[in-house]
């Protein structure tokens, strides 16, 4: 019985230094790129944002985000920060369909692995 707690709190630790490190990380990959965008484009000219003007595939491709972050580009590095960030609470749930798995709950299992194929197909499919 103490061995299982002491998994069960391994896990749990698990799962709080996962979400910990992943908004930390997010934040400071969001917070390099920020600086980077002010240090690279102080001087120029404000640009009009009165109207809408859709960015390209680098900003909303998750291979374009990569390969604009590899290519040092600024906003990019920032949507890599957000990316990691939108990444950690599905790595809450997938620590969790691990954990309820070897706890054999396979009604937990069943409903986490519901929740993690939810998030998948809306992040693959999206709308529009």
């Amino acid at each position: 019985m103490e061995e299982k707690m002491h998994s069960q709190n391994k896990m749990n630790e698990l799962i709080g230094n996962t979400l910990r490190i992943g908004v930390f990380a997010a934040c400071i990959i969001a917070l390099i790129g920020g600086i980077y965008y002010l240090l690279t484009t102080s001087g120029q000219l404000v640009p009009d944002y009165k109207t809408f003007h859709e960015g390209g595939a680098s900003y909303t491709t998750f291979e374009g985000i990569i390969r604009g972050a590899f290519s040092m580009s600024a906003t990019e590095w920032m949507q890599l920060g957000v990316v990691v960030l939108m990444l950690t609470p599905i790595m809450r749930v997938v620590l969790s369909l691990v954990d309820f798995s070897i706890q054999r709950d396979w009604l937990y299992v069943g409903i986490t692995a519901i929740v993690l194929i939810v998030i998948i197909v809306n992040s693959l499919v999206g709308v529009g």
